[in-house]
């Protein structure tokens, strides 16, 4: 093959076993994520939520890396589940507030055991992890 060509080889890509992992990795929550009725940024949006209680939009949408466009559809879903509320801050109208709700808070005991279950399923010893982690979020400072 052409050298000119090589960085269009999939095998060349460090996008692709990135996509392809998190993919992977996605869909071994969803098994324990079916038992609360909820999808994987759905669960994303309750982890936030359980460390922070209340938080608005646009910095759950920056803790996540996710736009307003995804989240709204997915905070109305939360809420309708009676997991959050949504209400417009009293000091900037333009703001909207997401707050955890009882219901939501008790989910946290169901999830507990999560993170153990899939991460069980990934075959890495902790000072590999620990340098994964660390280098995407490397990445992500300069994204």
């Amino acid at each position: 093959m052409n050298k000119h060509y090589e960085a269009l080889k999939l095998e060349n890509q460090l996008c692709f076993p990135l996509y392809a992992c998190a993919k992977e990795i996605v869909r071994k929550y969803k098994p324990h994520l079916d038992k609360l009725d909820l999808t994987y940024t759905q669960y994303l949006v309750m982890m936030v939520m359980w460390d922070v209680k209340q938080i608005n939009v646009k910095e759950l949408g920056d803790k996540l890396y996710l736009d307003s466009g995804t989240l709204t559809p997915l905070l109305k879903k939360l809420e309708a589940k009676s997991y959050i509320t949504r209400t417009r801050s009293k000091f900037d109208e333009r703001n909207l507030v997401i707050e955890i709700t009882e219901k939501g808070s008790s989910l946290r005991d169901q999830a507990v055991s999560i993170p153990k279950a899939v991460g069980a399923c990934v075959n890495i010893d902790s000072e590999k992890a620990t340098i994964l982690y660390d280098t995407l979020y490397e990445i992500l400072e300069y994204l």
